[in-house]
């Protein structure tokens, strides 16, 4: 007779990605019931304000601090959603299977909110960001960071079907940076995308991934039972 030995570690499921799909459409379908002027006004208070630290008075101020954390989880419209949870999806579940949840928790709010940081500094005063754009670019950024030249799965559908392909990360990471060429010129107001805000969260995510590589290779090495 045969006994399955199970392994000596368990990998640990990947629930943050999920949970943060949830919770970014949950908040958008919960603004988007709102009447037009609460919403707008919820945007305006719960986004990051522009100019951020340009008045030396807003750095003591703690809510504008806590702005760019909650900025990450407000959106403009649908396309300026779909498109971050595509690529949320695509990068997060295998990026936080690598980092482990928290840490790659840490990563997403962390890059998310040096992002709107830049973006805030970088923007007029009267502006406000949304948005899970920067918190998206730090995921993509650490993955690329740990893994340059790996390749992932992604469902393409072909018609009727639906074709399981391997594509270099790169080349969906070019697919991405091209969507926010797009989103630049068709986004509403608030989901106007801010490449300073971008290219602040890749930075921070990949910085993020490469200061814990030695802890994530000792997870890794603690999952396989070495």
């Amino acid at each position: 007779m045969f006994v399955a030995i199970p392994p000596r570690h368990k990998r640990h499921p990947r629930w943050v990605t999920p949970l943060l799909v949830v919770v970014l459409c949950a908040a958008f379908v919960w603004t988007q019931m709102m009447p037009e002027p609460e919403r707008q006004a919820l945007l305006q208070n719960w986004g990051a304000l522009g100019g951020l630290g340009r008045d030396i008075n807003t750095l003591s101020d703690p809510w504008r601090w806590a702005r760019l954390f909650s900025a990450l989880f407000l959106h403009g419209d649908w396309s300026h959603l779909v498109g971050n949870l595509v690529f949320l999806m695509i990068f997060g579940l295998p990026s936080e299977r690598l980092l482990g949840s928290l840490r790659f928790l840490t990563v997403f709010l962390i890059g998310g909110a040096i992002a709107n940081l830049a973006a805030s500094v970088s923007v007029a005063d009267d502006q406000v960001v949304i948005g899970a754009s920067g918190a998206v670019s730090a995921v993509i950024g650490a993955w690329l960071a740990l893994f340059p030249k790996a390749r992932l799965g992604v469902v393409l559908p072909l018609g009727l079907f639906l074709e399981f392909v391997r594509a270099p990360a790169v080349l969906l990471i070019g697919l991405w940076a091209l969507l926010q060429v797009l989103f630049a010129y068709i986004g509403p107001a608030y989901g106007q995308v801010a490449w300073v805000a971008h290219i602040a969260g890749f930075g921070a995510g990949g910085l993020l991934a490469l200061l814990s590589r030695g802890a994530i290779a000792r997870r890794m090495r603690k999952e396989r039972g070495y």
